[in-house]
């Protein structure tokens, strides 16, 4: 990667941090950690001390820390896991979430409620207020839960992809818990930057992913209950506690605990800089005509997320691509076509409006010089943005 660009993509992905790398230097040559034999033991003991670190970090027990092969597998094995689970020993059929959630679980819970085959399940959609936070009233969410129908599940991500902002997961852990529903979080961007501890939340399962944290790619965490009733949609050697199978990627493991134990280490030192420089590039457009930033407290440290009235979202990142910056809209795109954020469209933001975001994620790598010149060019690149109008 070219040093001289400003990387504002971290949400998406993190540089592999020095400690990763090292780590997983150590154990490239480790081969089948299910070997019985001296290799295959000497893998596997790589694998368990990597689960261990893992779940001292994450307050959980090592027994409940499965290797997948990504957050969004993590996401697909607990969302469907509990949703059959449930089905299948209490014949629940309704799964609760909202429509601000990652499409790792957006598209998952689409598939079982709505998808080619009819499972029987249907969906209730939290609520979400004007800042992008799922609603949590209580006695109304449960008048509305109890005509709904017994609940297989209920999500919700612990901090939004796109605006950062951190929900109530620790009010909604603590509902389903007095309730006996199974509870799932999407942790995937909270990890690594916030402080989490599995048995203190109490929800049922939890997903990270480590290249959000500085780890490797293709390796992600499944926090899981020992107690959770999940029938795994992914067949084969059961390998990971009978909930993920396929050979445990030895080195992913590795890196992927060396890196969140460096995260944990350092998180209070750079979520103090990250935040310095997202309010350093937060002021530089506040006071720019028509700008709306969606990212409010509490938030990730490192997000920034803001839509520019009267321009493409894909205008803006073209055009801080040749500034020498990386970012991008936090929307999905298809075919060419810029879509407004689904995220945005739920906190009932215009779609017009929403065609204009514009995500900066900061990293803990980031140059305080380069923060400075885009704070002081920012302006000017969203009124070229505006120059060149609206794609219709």
């Amino acid at each position: 990667m070219n040093s001289s660009r400003l990387y504002l993509d971290n949400a998406a992905t993190q540089r592999l941090r020095p400690e990763a790398h090292e780590a997983m230097v150590q154990a490239a040559r480790e081969l089948n950690p299910a070997g019985q034999y001296a290799s295959g033991r000497a893998a596997r003991s790589m694998v368990e001390d990597a689960r261990e670190q893992i779940a001292e970090l994450l307050g959980a027990d090592s027994a409940e820390v499965i290797f997948t092969g990504s957050g969004t597998e993590a996401d697909n094995i607990a969302i469907q896991g509990l949703a059959f689970g449930s089905l299948a020993r209490r014949a629940a059929r309704v799964i609760a979430s909202a429509d601000i959630e990652h499409p790792a679980v957006a598209e998952s819970v689409d598939w079982l409620t709505a998808g080619p085959i009819d499972f029987g399940f249907d969906r209730f959609r939290l609520p979400v207020d004007p800042s992008g936070r799922v609603v949590v009233d209580v006695p109304e969410l449960d008048r509305q839960l109890d005509e709904a129908g017994d609940v297989a599940v209920l999500t919700c991500m612990w901090a939004n992809n796109e605006t950062g902002n951190i929900q109530p997961v620790k009010q909604l852990a603590e509902f389903a818990r007095e309730r006996n529903i199974p509870f799932h979080t999407d942790a995937v961007q909270a990890v690594g930057h916030v402080e989490v501890n599995f048995h203190e939340l109490g929800a049922t399962t939890l997903a990270a992913s480590a290249h959000k944290f500085g780890g490797p790619k293709s390796v992600g965490i499944l926090l899981a209950r020992r107690d959770a009733d999940i029938l795994s949609p992914v067949r084969g050697g059961g390998q990971e506690r009978k909930l993920r199978s396929g050979t445990v990627n030895v080195q992913g493991a590795v890196g992927a605990a060396a890196a969140l134990g460096a995260s944990v280490k350092k998180m209070e030192e750079e979520n103090r800089t990250m935040a310095t420089y997202r309010d350093q590039l937060r002021g530089a457009v506040e006071g720019i005509d028509g700008v709306r930033v969606w990212t409010n407290e509490p938030a990730l440290a490192g997000h920034l997320h803001i839509s520019v009235p009267g321009a493409e979202g894909d205008s803006l990142i073209m055009l801080l691509d040749a500034a020498g910056v990386d970012a991008s809209t936090g929307s999905a795109c298809s075919a060419g076509v810029n879509r407004a954020s689904t995220v945005l469209t739920a906190m009932g933001v215009d779609v017009a409006i929403a065609r204009g975001a514009l995500r900066l994620t900061i990293g803990p790598d980031a140059d305080a010089e380069a923060i400075g010149d885009l704070a002081h060019t920012l302006p000017q690149i969203i009124e070229r943005a505006r120059a060149a109008g609206m794609a219709y």
